[in-house]
């Protein structure tokens, strides 16, 4: 079964890290480049960062360029998001997802709250 797991969200205070797991099963995931998505409560989700499928190359979004920073383990076929300086607007739900064979695959979320 083709599946992507996200895990490692957590309430945590404004200038706090996090770090967000993506695990991978059910297809050859070094073969694929990874992103990662969030969705804020009434917000279109958007694209916060890619990564090839070697690891060789990133990109972000611009609002979280200097603080985030993907990675993958391909070996353990799972891509990582380190969240730095985290700000009360960074708050939603994280996904992961790649394409694959022409389909999208999305991980269920996991939840990202930046609050005192």
């Amino acid at each position: 079964q083709v599946q992507l797991v996200e895990s490692g969200g957590a309430l945590v205070q404004p200038g706090g890290s996090l770090r967000l797991s993506c695990a991978a099963s059910g297809f050859t995931f070094s073969m694929y480049d990874m992103n990662w998505y969030r969705q804020a409560p009434g917000k279109e989700r958007e694209l916060v960062a890619t990564i090839t499928s070697a690891g060789s190359a990133s990109n972000y979004a611009d609002s979280v360029k200097g603080r985030f920073t993907i990675s993958r383990d391909n070996a353990k076929k799972t891509a990582y998001l380190q969240m730095n300086s985290l700000k009360p607007e960074d708050t939603a739900v994280y996904y992961c997802n790649t394409r694959r064979r022409g389909q999208l695959i999305w991980g269920q979320g996991t939840q990202v709250t930046v609050s005192s």
